[in-house]
């Protein structure tokens, strides 16, 4: 019985979790390709959350099936025309059909339709992300602290640079700063990397180098992480914690600026990456989706939605990425074809789309091995 009930407990507080955040985005993402191909005049054959055998489905007067498969790890919208998931043109196909019905096709449509039916699928996982945090900061607000230091850490890199406590940070490497998040946040990504802090003291502005430490933390679920730091505290009294409040139109700039924080900060991980300022076993795949989908439910509806949006702006960005069949590479062939003035030749796109296929496919695996590894390493 008490096996059972794990069991059970594991489902109803992870899994059920994950799936719906998981559904929400995959969803989202593959309305963002429907509207779009439907707009621009594409016979769309399937739109599918998940992969392999159906579950369930029905089929609407357009012909279109709506369908849940058997794999939620992702989705698809199937164009008339089309080989596969991944969109690969059935050319065989397409050679038997009358030109009617070729316009009707994916690889029939206009450049710039085609485009744009492509790149909606990410486009709307970024406004569900701002949308997400736009009612999350006009419904909750934001708690904020000025850059004011109340304490620094012995030893720290900050202490070594000569800052003092009642000091107000300004800017950082030119960047303005308004809040100590501000500072968190830019300095979180930058180990090893030397910045130079503009700080307010006694009326006059001083111009601090240092380099943030790498130094591993874990969070309230004992999740391990390594950031760079420079040791530096805020209190009530020199922060001045307060709750922001925002109107709508406010709240989705905020959406709109959190969302981009996200993008930027993926970026200076992945810089941090390549250069070995951090280790790329923080990486994680479904199993640590699933697990953060978990312990952020123990939180309430709030912190599963703002997983969500993370998650959102996280896989918009992915397909961004120019590897064939990812969006990204799709709108990589376009603008070649733009370029050239006509399409990739399509042993040149199988070829693409195979490599492709394998370097996502490597990503998955890598991935999940260092979920593996952090279970049970």
């Amino acid at each position: 019985m008490t096996y059972l009930l794990d069991a059970l407990q594991f489902v109803t507080g992870y899994i059920v979790p994950f799936l719906l955040v998981l559904t929400l985005l995959v969803f989202v993402h593959e309305m963002g390709h429907y509207l779009v191909g439907r707009w621009s005049g594409i016979r769309i054959l399937a739109f599918s959350v998940g992969f392999g055998p159906e579950l369930l489905g029905w089929t609407d007067k357009h012909g279109t099936r709506w369908k849940f498969c058997v794999i939620p790890l992702g989705g698809y919208v199937k164009f008339y025309g089309d080989e596969d998931a991944a969109s690969t043109p059935d050319y065989k196909r397409l050679e038997t059909i009358s030109p009617e019905e070729r316009a009707q096709t994916f690889l029939g449509a206009k450049l710039w339709k085609r485009a744009a039916t492509v790149a909606a699928g990410p486009i709307a996982n970024f406004i569900l992300a701002i949308a997400i945090f736009a009612v999350l900061f006009a419904v909750y607000g934001r708690s904020v602290a000025d850059p004011v230091v109340a304490q620094v850490k012995e030893n720290s890199a900050a202490a070594k640079a000569g800052i003092l406590p009642r000091d107000r940070l300004i800017a950082i490497d030119g960047t303005p700063v308004a809040t100590f998040d501000d500072v968190r946040r830019y300095v979180s990504v930058r180990p090893e990397l030397e910045i130079k802090i503009r700080i307010e003291r006694d009326g006059a502005f001083l111009d601090l180098p240092m380099v943030p430490e790498r130094t591993e933390i874990s969070d309230q679920f004992g999740n391990k992480m390594e950031i760079g730091i420079i040791g530096i505290v805020t209190d009530q009294d020199a922060g001045n914690f307060r709750l922001v409040s925002y109107g709508p139109i406010e709240a989705i700039g905020q959406g709109a600026l959190q969302s981009w924080h996200i993008v930027t900060g993926t970026f200076d991980y992945l810089a941090n990456l390549v250069t070995g300022r951090m280790k790329a076993d923080q990486l994680g795949g479904p199993i640590r989706v699933a697990q953060a989908s978990g312990q952020m439910a123990t939180l309430g509806v709030a912190a599963v939605l703002q997983l969500a949006a993370v998650l959102s702006v996280s896989i918009g960005l992915l397909n961004l990425m120019p590897v064939p069949v990812l969006d990204g590479g799709h709108l990589m062939f376009y603008a070649v074809e733009a370029l050239r003035g006509k399409p990739v030749g399509a042993a040149a796109q199988d070829v693409a789309y195979r490599i492709g296929f394998a370097m996502v496919l490597m990503l998955m695996v890598f991935a999940t091995w260092n979920d593996i590894s952090m279970f049970f390493g």
